[in-house]
C-alpha cells in the first residue's frame, strides 16, 4: 500500500503549477534558441524573454528595462549587497578626502545569502555593517533603523517576510523614511528588499514599498527552480560582480535559462491573478491549524506575530520534543514540515533567526515550521495535526516528560 504524502514544506520551495509548465515545454525543444542570437530560432526565444520581462515588470509596477532576470534569490542579493557596495566605492575613491568606508544596515534575522554577503564585505574591509535587532515578535523598529543610519550609509537590506517565522516587516514605512531623508542627502541611501516569501500575498508594487532594488525567485511561486529576478531602479549606482557577455543590460552576464525565464513570467503573472483568492484559502487553513494544536497540545508557543504575519506561515516551539526528532518522526508519516530554512537543512546550529527574537539554543532546537500552499486541503492539515500529536507524545515519554 502506498503511503500517503502530504506536502507542509512552501516556503521551502513550492510544486510547479502545471499552467507553468505547460507555458515552459515548447521552450525545452521546438523553441531552443539562444535569445541572444540573430537569425529566427534565437529571435523567437528572445521574444518570449522579453514577454515575461513584461510580465514581471507589470507585476512590479516598473518598467521592463528595470528587471533583469538571474539564478534565484541567492544571486541577486550577492549582486545588490556586493554590487551597490562597488558601484558606491568607486565613487568615494574619487573624493580623495572621504575616508570612510561604505555602511550598510541589514537585519540580525535576514536570510543567509544576505548576512553571508554583508560578512565577506566586513571580512574583506570593504564595508561597515550595522545588524539591526528585532524585537521579541520578529519585527523590526524603524526608530532603530533610523538611528543606525550615519552619514555614509549607502544601503538598507531588509526582507519583506521572514522566511522562518513569517513575520511581515513595516517596509513601505521604511522606504518613506528613506525617502524623506534622501531628501537632505548628497549621497542617496538604496533601499533593498528580499521579497521573496511576500509575492504570493501581499502588495510587491515597488512604488508603493518605495524600494530601488527587490528580490523574487520562482521557485516559491509555483514557478520552476534556478530562476529568479532582481527590481533595479533606474539610475541606481549598481555594478556587475561577474564579468561574461554583458547580457542583463549589463549586470548579469550569462546564456538566458529561457524556459525558465518564460516560467517565472507566467508564475508571476498567476500570482497577480489569484492572490486575493489563495490568500483567503490559506489562511483560513492556517488559522484553523494554529487553534487545533495550541489546544491539544500541551507545552506549544507559536514564534512570531500573530497578526504581522504572511497567512500560510506556522511557527512552533514545543517543550521537551527536539524539532529534528519532531520532522524525522512526521517524514515516517509521510508529511512534509521543516525546522527552519532549507538552505541550512543539515546545519545542527540553532537558528539565528529564533534567537535573534530572544529564543534560547535549547528553545531554538524544538522549533517546527509548517507552511501551506494553495494546494493544502483542510484533510491533509487535520491529519498532519493527529500525527504530530502523537509524534510529540513518543518523542516526549522517550525524554522522559
Amino acid at each position: 500500500m502506498k503511503k500517503k504524502r502530504i506536502y507542509l514544506d512552501y516556503a521551502s520551495t513550492t510544486p510547479l503549477d502545471p499552467r507553468v509548465f505547460a507555458t515552459m515545454k515548447p521552450y525545452f525543444q521546438e523553441k531552443f534558441g539562444n535569445p541572444m542570437s540573430l537569425h529566427s530560432f534565437g529571435q523567437e526565444a528572445s521574444e518570449a524573454v522579453e514577454k515575461a520581462r513584461k510580465y514581471a515588470a507589470d507585476f512590479f509596477g516598473c518598467e521592463p528595462s528595470e528587471i533583469i532576470f538571474t539564478s534565484g534569490a541567492t544571486e541577486s542579493n550577492n549582486l545588490v549587497i556586493k554590487g551597490v557596495t562597488i558601484g558606491y566605492a568607486s565613487q568615494l575613491k574619487k573624493n580623495k578626502k572621504n575616508k570612510l568606508k561604505p555602511h550598510i544596515i541589514t537585519t540580525q534575522f535576514e536570510h543567509s545569502c544576505v548576512l553571508s554577503a554583508c560578512k565577506k564585505l566586513e571580512e574583506q574591509g570593504m564595508a561597515e555593517i550595522t545588524y539591526l535587532p528585532v524585537e521579541k515578535e520578529g519585527v523590526v523598529n524603524i526608530k532603530e533603523a533610523q538611528r543606525a543610519i550615519k552619514k555614509n550609509t549607502i544601503l538598507v537590506s531588509i526582507m519583506y517576510v521572514n522566511n522562518e517565522i513569517g513575520t511581515i516587516q513595516p517596509i513601505k514605512e521604511i522606504g518613506k523614511l528613506i525617502t524623506k531623508i534622501n531628501e537632505n542627502r548628497g549621497t542617496k541611501i538604496i533601499f533593498h528588499t528580499d521579497a521573496v516569501q511576500a509575492i504570493n500575498y501581499l502588495d510587491c508594487k515597488v512604488d508603493n514599498l518605495g524600494t530601488d532594488l527587490l528580490t523574487a525567485s520562482a521557485h516559491k511561486i509555483y514557478g520552476p527552480k534556478g530562476v529568479g529576478c532582481l527590481y533595479i531602479r533606474k539610475n541606481t549606482p549598481i555594478r556587475r560582480i561577474q564579468d561574461g557577455g554583458g547580457h542583463e543590460f549589463g549586470l548579469r552576464s550569462g546564456t538566458h535559462n529561457v524556459p525558465g525565464i518564460v516560467g517565472l513570467g507566467m508564475a508571476l503573472e498567476l500570482a497577480d491573478k489569484e492572490r486575493k483568492k489563495n490568500y483567503k484559502i490559506v489562511e483560513k487553513l492556517r488559522d484553523h491549524l494554529i487553534s487545533r494544536i495550541m489546544k491539544e497540545i500541551k507545552g506549544v508557543k507559536l514564534n512570531g506575530s500573530k497578526i504581522k504575519r504572511i497567512p500560510n506561515n506556522a511557527n512552533f516551539i514545543f517543550k521537551d520534543a527536539e524539532g529534528e526528532g519532531l520532522l524525522l518522526g512526521l517524514d515516517m508519516k509521510g508529511i512534509a514540515v521543516s525546522t527552519g530554512s532549507a538552505c541550512s537543512a543539515g546545519d545542527l546550529r540553532p537558528s539565528h533567526v529564533l534567537l535573534a527574537i530572544g529564543l534560547s539554543e535549547e528553545e531554538s532546537h524544538g522549533s517546527l515550521r509548517v507552511t501551506l500552499g494553495k494546494y493544502t486541503t483542510k484533510q491533509e492539515v487535520d491529519y498532519f495535526i493527529n500525527a504530530l500529536k502523537e509524534v510529540v507524545n513518543r518523542l516526549r515519554k522517550i525524554a522522559g516528560k
